[in-house]
């Protein structure tokens, strides 16, 4: 008996024992203010500044000076930052995308998982809606994106375990394939985002969506039995 869920393209029946899908976080975001453009090439967005700090925070972006004035290394370690995520264009503006992702990222604290001491654990942070992996207890794959169940279909908070791996699920109404799935629980799981990640107005039907080299780095670390823990509540559902 086929399990209705969602994917980036709606609510849909999957063939048996099949996954859940997906769409992103609903939220709000604020105008693009663009300024003369820097020396670096790069136009300086509204939250230039915040997004200075935000990456410098993270790390591994390059060096950059938080004072909300574009530079060569600023616009290089920006674009550098939106390629990872998948964020287009990807020219180094800082606008309300680049912002909402650097300050998510950010605000996501690996030690809320409580994540096993030993072996792999997948951590999901409904609240800031990002994804991480802990190895033995510590950081294995830093903090990435995701979106979750939206109002109607939240994912549910809990520790779980990894019931169902296939290459490419098939949706037979959409006709679409949910590459690296990872079920967890009933008709949700992990797979590669079907549509773009971060759309606002979209929102999963259930699934954790991430990005393509994230579902493939996932797919890889994770087998049946593999934990998961999921926390928090995505705001609005």
């Amino acid at each position: 008996m086929a399990a209705l869920v969602g994917g980036g393209l709606g609510a849909f029946a999957l063939t048996p024992a099949g996954a859940g899908a997906a769409a992103p976080v609903t939220a709000s975001v604020a105008t693009t203010v663009v300024t003369k453009a820097a020396a670096a090439s790069c136009a300086t967005g509204k939250y230039q500044k915040q997004v200075e700090g935000y990456l410098k925070k993270l790390g591994g972006y390059g060096t950059l000076t938080v004072d909300g004035k574009q530079s060569a290394a600023d616009c290089a370690a920006i674009v550098k930052f939106q390629k990872r995520f998948g964020i287009q264009p990807a020219k180094g503006l800082a606008g309300p995308t680049t912002y909402d992702v650097a300050k998510r990222l950010a605000s996501t604290k690996t030690s809320a998982c409580k994540a096993k001491k030993k072996g792999i654990t997948f951590c999901v942070d409904l609240t800031h809606q990002t994804t991480y992996v802990m190895k033995n207890g510590k950081v294995h794959v830093k903090p990435t994106i995701t979106r979750t169940g939206m109002k109607g279909y939240r994912t549910p908070a809990g520790t779980f375990k990894i019931n169902k791996r296939t290459k490419k699920e098939w949706s037979d109404p959409y006709e679409v394939w949910l590459p690296y799935w990872q079920r967890f629980i009933g008709g949700r799981g992990f797979h590669q985002t079907t549509t773009y990640i971060h759309d606002m107005w979209r929102g999963s039907h259930g699934c954790v969506n991430l990005l393509p080299q994230d579902a493939k780095k996932y797919w890889s670390l994770g087998k049946i039995g593999s934990t998961v823990k999921v926390y928090g509540r995505r705001p609005g559902t």
